[in-house]
């Protein structure tokens, strides 16, 4: 049991997947797991643990941001022994090329800041994503019929960003979409020798103002979901 999360030691599975609403977590493990147990409701963040094809997973709730993600990481990783951390959430996207319900592996997270960044003080570190990971993810999409993207994200620390220079750069620069989130997922796993992959589908695009309709959303979600197990379990 942690600050944040009221599990015992052994209730989370070595592999989490990390929805940031804790309803879709709760939709994801009724849906994808079998023999499905609640394993933490501390401030509503639900996490749950069962199987999926004979492997033990858990999915846990991360909330919105990088500072709500680094605690769940943090804690799961020092507390709970998890090896294997994957986000799974939406994004919007960025480069005419990548079109609204697309699934993005985000290689890179490029951010302003992140809760780490002032361990690094003077370095700008490179959150990456675990290669075997997302090749992995990247077959798997490919079995379903998916040709997914598979670049750089930004990671962004605001919502309502007022920053249409930086956006500007950001395309300039080839970035695939923005979230909140993965950049440091992929730097608290690296600081402890972990595997961390963000998988995305892309539910509005900053550049043409689509959105995805509310209904199709858990669709879009449930490949995400499927992506995500193929690719821990390889």
């Amino acid at each position: 049991m942690t600050v944040h999360i009221g599990a015992k030691k052994g209730d989370f599975a070595e592999t989490v997947l990390m929805p940031g609403d804790p309803y879709r977590a709760k939709w994801a493990a009724e849906t994808f797991l079998s023999d499905v147990r609640l394993v933490n409701e501390v401030r509503g963040m639900l996490g749950f643990t069962g199987t999926w094809n004979g492997h033990r997973v858990s999915i846990q709730g991360s909330g919105m941001g990088m500072p709500s993600l680094s605690i769940y990481a943090n804690e799961l990783i020092r507390d709970f022994d998890a090896q294997t951390l994957i986000r799974i959430g939406s994004c919007g996207g960025m480069q005419p090329s990548v079109k609204v319900r697309d699934v993005i592996i985000a290689m890179t997270a490029t951010s302003v800041t992140t809760p780490s960044s002032t361990i690094f003080r003077d370095v700008n570190f490179a959150p990456t994503a675990d290669w075997t990971l997302l090749r992995n993810a990247v077959a798997a999409a490919e079995a379903q019929g998916i040709t997914p993207h598979v670049g750089g994200i930004y990671s962004s620390d605001t919502f309502y960003d007022e920053r249409p220079d930086l956006n500007e750069q950001m395309v300039r620069h080839g970035v695939l979409g923005v979230e909140m989130e993965a950049a440091e997922l992929y730097t608290v796993a690296a600081r402890f020798n972990r595997r961390a992959l963000a998988v995305l589908t892309v539910s509005d695009h900053l550049q043409t103002g689509e959105a995805l309709p509310s209904e199709d959303r858990e669709r879009s979600f449930g490949e995400m979901v499927e992506i995500a197990l193929a690719a821990a379990f390889a």
